[in-house]
């Protein structure tokens, strides 16, 4: 039996204030955000498959994102241990950000029942938001194709590739 979901958060919408604990231990808040356009993506694990595939494709086109104007952050539930490990291992150019108690998720309202290998049980829904400058979401990109990730963030903002 599939799932079915959908987060309350639209584009359009102001994005909920948070603060999140990075990988290095430095803290993120909605307040040092604003005045700068960013993406949150959501993923469920460190170095399962679908995940470093996902953060690999964000990895390869960090630069275009960049020029583009946007911080990029990764968040799931892992450690900031582990995100350490993980950013050394594929060498992402980006922050992460360590989800433990799944709170951010929650907030975003990418947290609940989910469908996995036969097995239904509460986890992250693999979802990425794109907030501008002002703190208003501009695209929710769900699903997410891991391998493609990079131009389904392009057409969710009705832009090509910038090489």
């Amino acid at each position: 039996m599939r799932q079915t979901w959908t987060s309350r958060w639209k584009a359009g919408h102001t994005a909920p204030t948070f603060k999140a604990l990075l990988h290095d231990g430095s803290e993120l808040t909605t307040a040092k955000l604003l005045g700068k356009k960013f993406i949150l993506f959501f993923y469920n694990h460190d170095g399962s498959e679908t995940c470093t595939k996902e953060a690999c494709n964000i990895r390869d086109h960090y630069r275009q994102l960049s020029k583009l104007g946007y911080a990029v952050f990764g968040v799931s539930e892992d450690s900031q241990k582990k995100h350490q490990k993980f950013i050394s291992k594929f060498e992402l150019p980006y922050p992460l950000i360590s989800d433990e108690e799944n709170q951010l998720a929650k907030l975003f309202d990418i947290y609940g029942e989910k469908e996995f290998m036969g097995r239904i049980s509460d986890a992250v829904h693999r979802t990425t938001f794109v907030i501008d400058e002002h703190g208003i979401i501009e695209s929710v990109i769900h699903p997410v194709d891991s391998a493609n990730h990079y131009t389904q963030i392009l057409e969710s903002l009705n832009l090509s590739d910038t090489k």
